[in-house]
This record gives structure tokens, sequence and C-alpha cells, in this order.
């Protein structure tokens, strides 16, 4: 079953026409996604890989029943796009765009959330139920149809999580990457209580990295709820001290975000951290067998 996205996800792919738009139009269809068109304002009436192409959301969505929107378009047009999405009444915006200010999406989120809709992103590789749907950019071959939920702030981390998943025989029920910005649309706490009400999904591997306290805050939902079995890794054990790097969301303020806080907090809450990804099957594996 997964969340979020199936196979019956009727998918737009905003900035269609574009370099990346096209690529991953390409790749997403390539997969089994279920994509109904696309919007480029102007250029209405023109078709992407058999796909027509529309000037609005609104009147991509009149005609197709889009309930889904993919962005990709260049940063200065992102708020535009996001909000053209939400007004045209889709449910689920998933942004892939990176760079776009935080003053703006702080905006974006209150406006998509007031008319309805859920973001995922910006700056995330989209989401994937395996087998069904993938919105967004993750390589769909990795990926294998199973009980394993995935959470992620990092993109390329993703992969290699989800490569090792597979490999060791733990397919996914879906893998969403939230995105590494300081403000996303839809964080941790949202998605552990979405896979904790999905029949199919099992166990959740969570993954995070220094700055911010979002993952601080899963652990205390995860204290909370004892729900379903929680595995976690944490990027960034090995930045230097003081040095930014990473996502726009990896900076450490006031000796709060560091690393040794996250894990400390996730072992707290009885959630096994590894120290390497290829390390996580064997944790899930063992916390599945309680």
């Amino acid at each position: 079953m997964g969340v979020l996205i199936d196979e019956n996800t009727r998918v737009l792919v905003q900035g269609i026409t574009g370099r990346d738009g096209s690529f991953h139009a390409a790749s997403m269809l390539e997969y089994g996604t279920r994509i109904v068109g696309g919007v480029t304002p102007g250029k209405g009436g023109q078709d992407v890989h058999g796909l027509p192409v529309f000037d609005s959301v609104a009147e991509a969505v009149k005609a197709t029943g889009a309930d889904c929107s993919v962005i990709f378009v260049p940063a200065r047009f992102a708020t535009a796009a996001l909000r053209e999405a939400a007004d045209g009444g889709i449910g689920l915006i998933v942004c892939i765009t990176e760079g776009v200010p935080v003053l703006e999406m702080l905006g974006n989120y209150h406006y998509i959330r007031e008319r309805g809709g859920r973001l995922i992103g910006p700056n995330c590789p989209g989401l994937i139920t395996p087998g069904k749907s993938k919105v967004g950019i993750m390589p769909g071959h990795i990926h294998e149809p199973g009980s394993i939920g995935v959470i992620s702030r990092s993109g390329t981390l993703t992969y290699e999580v989800v490569y090792n998943l597979s490999r060791e025989g733990l397919g996914q029920s879906t893998c969403i990457g939230i995105g590494g910005d300081p403000v996303i649309g839809t964080g941790y706490i949202e998605l552990l209580e979405m896979f904790e009400q999905d029949p199919q999904t099992h166990g959740v591997v969570l993954i995070g990295e220094i700055g911010g306290e979002d993952e601080e805050q899963a652990a205390e939902h995860i204290r909370r709820s004892a729900g379903k079995p929680v595995v976690a890794f944490i990027s960034g054990r090995t930045a230097p001290p003081g040095k930014r790097m990473g996502h726009a969301g990896a900076i450490i303020s006031g000796g709060k975000g560091t690393a040794e806080a996250k894990v400390s907090a996730f072992q707290e809450a009885g959630v096994p951290v590894a120290d390497r990804p290829d390390q996580i099957p064997a944790l899930m594996k063992e916390k599945l067998r309680g």
C-alpha cells in the first residue's frame, strides 16, 4: 500500500519543457508513473514524450484530473509554481527545486497548508512507492517492493541506504526524501504517523543529518508513541567543529543540532543508530524480530 502515492496517482510535471523536467518525466514514465501532462506557461499545446503541455495548472487539472504535481523549475520561479499548484487544487506538491529563499518558503508553507495541500520538499529527491509510482528523481531500479518505510533529509544517502536494504531482502513500502532546507513542507513526525497507519509498513528507517532539531523532535515522538520499529542513521558525525557544510539546514547553532545530540536522543528513545549505512539492514532485522 505505502503512503502518499500509488499506481493511481495522477501526476503533472511543472517545468516539463525544461532540460531537467523533460529528462525526469521520461524516467518517471519508464518506471510506470501515471503522468497525465505537463505545465509550462506560454507553451500550452505542445507535447513532451507524448504528454500534453498546458499553460497553467488549473487548465491541466481540469483536463486531466491530476492530484499530484512535481516541480522542476529554476529557484526564481519556484514560489510562483508552488502557489499555482496549490491554487489549482493539487493535493500533493513535490518540489525538487533547490535554492528557494527561506523566507519565501516560510510563506509558501502556510499558503499551501491553508489551501489543503501537502508539500514534499523543496530541495528533495521526491518519493517512490516501489513497483507502483515514483515522483521525482530517485533511481527506481534500486528499490524493491516491501514493508520498510524510509524517511530521509539526504538525497544520495537515501539511495545508498535503499540499495543496502534491497540487497538484504528488505523491500520498501514508500521512500520519501523530505529535503535538506531549514523550512520544508512535511517533516519526520507527520510521516512517521502516516507509516504507523499503513498496514504494509512494518518498520521505518529514518535518515538524518547535522543541523536543526528535527531529529531530536522525531526521537521524542517515537519515545512517546511506542509504535513500529525504527532504525536511524545520522550523517555528518565526522564534520569538523565550526565548519558549515552540506544542506542549508545543516547548520549547528547554540550547541544544538550536533550529531552527538541526535544520536543520543534516538538511543534514549530506544532507536538503534547505525554507524554506517550498510549496518542498517541488520539492525532493522533485529528490531523486526523483537
